[in-house]
């Protein structure tokens, strides 16, 4: 499969090729800085899949081979980690997460993982002690799914116990949220108010508002919140980076940033405390996209020069969430008939972007969940690439969740990449029958049905929607069960993954996605030297142990940025 998708994107030209072989060839002069060896190495490399050894040197993979060869490589300096049982991987890449909102939710109230909309109230009282009289408490991470009762919540209980602070807290999925009275009260919102287009604002019998604002309509109290002091907004992305190296993280695809959020990167980057590479993607909604002048040096596969940053890619989104109802469907919900889903963007505002992208350089990254949105993106590409055609525009459909089958084999047939998240459907089982029925099933989170085609599977977290956890969507992808080990047997365990194929998922294929495949998402020689160390072997341990292992160190650019504190042993 992969000789085929080198085929679909042209595989490594052969200046590239040359191009590495040179740098290869430069690097190795002396000693390496890091030697790994005598254990597990797996390099995503579909040309020589397994080595024994590894070194770095300069920032990059200088040499692969045997651990008897590897000795030429070492010298006075050079450390020289032996793996023992431990195994070595690409760096992992996340290629759909929101950096800046990781950040905001490891800041803010945390409400993932509560059992009842009680513990929801709890948690934010607690918060709201805590901070000065009249502050905003805003949280993120409720799902009513996970209670006992999974309705949408009232802010009746949440207003009581928070009466004098404005509260905002965003449901998992950061496609719905909830405001307390005193919110609702600042942002005008009554029983006459209108939603905007493409949002819901959510009323109980007597047409109140609960205080549940879907989609677009959360910006009626979102937009409300003070901004953030710069020294904030950094510390607040220093949080998201240091807590993705500790996972082996290395490279993400930020799925949406506005103007402000690209060059608070960039400053970041330019000052040496951005340790993680970053394909952003631009909001669609940043309308200087249509006045290139103000868009100077815009795209750029390398904004800062030292390949950490790229700003090549535009997100656009098509529907809401499956889980808020507003992913936009052919047919109406099964457990809400009167409702179809949120169109957020229609095929003509698809279909302008699509032209727009294609005419200029971009790539365009659009969400769509439901099978009408993933239609409708599908529709508009299709269009837009047949007047302005590009011979490697790689295209994707973020979530590409609910397909119609019929459907299923024209991303392939188009060159667009479904980028999806293994643990969206170990998180989403428990209920997502009850929206869709079964016969809808046949095309959601069809993961094996899709590579059958032909296509590659970039995966991420869309953390903070999901956990960051590489091991955790490593293990969806191959078992299709939840850390617990449930269903017995997967669900829908046609659809799994290979382990292969689930290493690729994670490390190649974003980097395919993001352009990137000649110097990252292998341990190739010439390519930067971004890798993982991990405590067992996720290619052979029992599958149910695969979340369990650790993450020993990481490596970004051939220096260690993370590496974990040895474990205390014995009794005191």
């Amino acid at each position: 499969m992969l000789n085929l998708l080198r085929t679909r994107f042209g595989g490594l030209p052969v200046a590239l090729l040359a191009c590495l072989a040179l740098c290869a060839c430069r690097l190795d002069d002396g000693p390496a800085g890091i030697v790994f060896r005598g254990g597990s190495i797996h390099t995503a490399d579909p040309d020589r899949p397994e080595v024994q050894a590894v070194a770095v040197r300069e920032g990059r993979v200088v040499w692969t081979g045997s651990s008897e060869a590897a000795g030429r490589w070492i010298g006075r300096d050079t450390r020289v980690i032996e793996l023992g049982t431990a195994t070595l991987l690409p760096g992992f890449a996340d290629a759909h997460l929101h950096l800046l909102g990781l950040g905001d939710a490891l800041a803010e109230v945390d409400l993932v993982g509560s059992r009842s909309y009680a513990e929801v109230v709890a948690r934010i009282a607690a918060r709201a002690a805590s901070q000065a009289p009249g502050s905003w408490v805003v949280g993120r991470g409720w799902d009513q799914n996970d209670w006992d009762e999974p309705l949408l919540p009232h802010h009746a209980a949440l207003s009581a116990a928070v009466p004098e602070h404005p509260v905002w807290v965003r449901r998992i999925d950061g496609h719905a949220g909830l405001a307390n009275a005193r919110a609702l009260a600042l942002a005008g919102i009554d029983g006459q108010t209108r939603a905007p287009d493409g949002g819901r604002i959510h009323r109980d019998d007597s047409g109140a508002a609960t205080g549940v604002l879907i989609d677009l309509a959360m910006s009626l109290v979102s937009s409300l919140q003070p901004e953030l002091p710069p020294a904030e907004r950094r510390r607040r992305v220093d949080l998201a980076v240091q807590h993705l190296l500790a996972r082996g993280v290395t490279a993400v695809h930020e799925a949406g940033l506005d103007r402000e959020g690209v060059e608070l990167l960039e400053q970041m980057a330019r000052d040496g405390e951005l340790p993680l590479r970053v394909h952003a993607m631009l909001r669609a909604s940043e309308l200087a996209l249509r006045q290139p002048a103000h868009v100077s040096g815009w795209p750029s596969d390398d904004l800062t020069g030292d390949g950490v940053l790229a700003l090549r890619a535009i997100k656009l989104s098509a529907d809401g969430a499956l889980g808020s109802r507003g992913a936009a469907l052919l047919s109406p919900y099964s457990d809400e008939p009167d409702q179809r889903g949120l169109l957020l963007a229609d095929h003509a505002a698809v279909l302008e972007l699509a032209r727009f992208a294609a005419q200029n350089g971009w790539q365009l990254c659009t969400h769509a969940i439901g099978d009408r949105a993933n239609r409708i993106v599908l529709d508009a590409y299709e269009q837009a690439l047949s007047e302005h055609p590009v011979d490697d525009h790689r295209f994707r459909i973020e979530h590409a969740q609910i397909v119609d089958p019929a459907d299923l084999p024209r991303f392939a047939e188009l060159g667009v990449l479904p980028c999806m998240q293994a643990q969206h459907q170990t998180s989403d089982m428990p209920w997502a029958g009850a929206r869709l029925g079964p016969e809808r099933l046949a095309g959601a989170y069809a993961w094996r049905d899709l590579l059958d085609t032909g296509v590659i599977i970039p995966g991420g977290s869309d953390a903070p929607v999901e956990a960051v956890h590489p091991l955790a969507a490593f293990h969806a992808a191959v078992t299709r069960q939840d850390l617990a080990g449930q269903p017995d047997g997967g669900w829908y365990p046609e659809q799994v993954m290979t382990r292969q194929q689930a290493l690729l998922h994670s490390t190649l294929w974003p980097a395919m996605a993001a352009f990137r495949e000649h110097d990252l998402g292998s341990i190739t020689p010439g390519k930067r030297a971004d890798l993982v160390l991990l405590s067992g072997d996720p290619m052979s341990v029992p599958m149910h142990e695969i979340p369990a292992l650790q993450v020993l160190m990481t490596v970004f650019n051939g220096r260690v940025v993370f590496e974990a504190q040895p474990q205390p042993t014995g009794t005191p």
